[in-house]
């Protein structure tokens, strides 16, 4: 069990980038404004035992439902370029339920942080790589989603509107080829 640092910065840019917790500061700020408050701890706690209880489970889940992981790999690949685009283009393809007023569970630990996007591509990533650097990327964007949410207010302040707009989209582009990489990948076994 050798560390693969590529393998690693692979997987924690490309959940860093599907997480998009600094494109989320606009309605992070949003939503702490109508809260009153946002408990950072218990929503980056949450967040990750719904990122890691999918990562060992999700499989066996899936194997339930008669699905294959290269299967889900490839569907996890169309949602991943399709939340790339949303972050290139500007537009929302997929709208959140979530209620402002009900806390930080919903919708800052679910679906925000850890929502459909974030495990699909836990999925798609557990195709391609070992289950203990999925889940040492989960940590680490976990750390980074703390000090987000711990630092709202001064992050504003520093980046500006216009460069959380610049980072989304460059993050956007990168999903993109990521996704490209993740159906090419498996695609050609689903093929018979």
């Amino acid at each position: 069990m050798t560390l693969n640092i590529d393998e690693l910065l692979t997987v924690s840019f490309t959940l860093f980038a599907v997480i998009d917790i600094l494109g989320s500061i606009p309605l992070l700020i949003s939503l702490k404004t109508k809260m009153g408050e946002i408990r950072e701890f218990r929503a980056t706690l949450i967040s990750g035992a719904l990122m890691i209880l999918f990562l060992l489970v999700g499989e066996r889940f899936l194997g339930i439902l008669g699905v294959d992981v290269g299967s889900f790999a490839v569907g996890g690949s169309i949602v991943i370029f399709i939340l790339g685009l949303e972050m290139v283009l500007g537009i929302e393809f997929f709208k959140s339920e979530g209620d402002p007023k009900s806390g930080t569970l919903v919708p800052i630990a679910f679906p925000l942080i850890a929502g459909s996007g974030t495990l699909t591509t836990i999925i798609s990533l557990q195709a391609n790589y070992p289950v203990w650097t999925v889940a040492l990327g989960i940590v680490l964007n976990l750390v980074v989603v703390y000090i987000v949410l711990r630092s709202l207010n001064y992050i504003e302040r520093l980046i500006g509107a216009a460069g959380l707009i610049a980072i989304r989209k460059f993050f956007g582009v990168i999903l993109l080829a990521i996704a490209v990489k993740i159906f090419a990948t498996n695609a050609s076994g689903l093929i018979k």
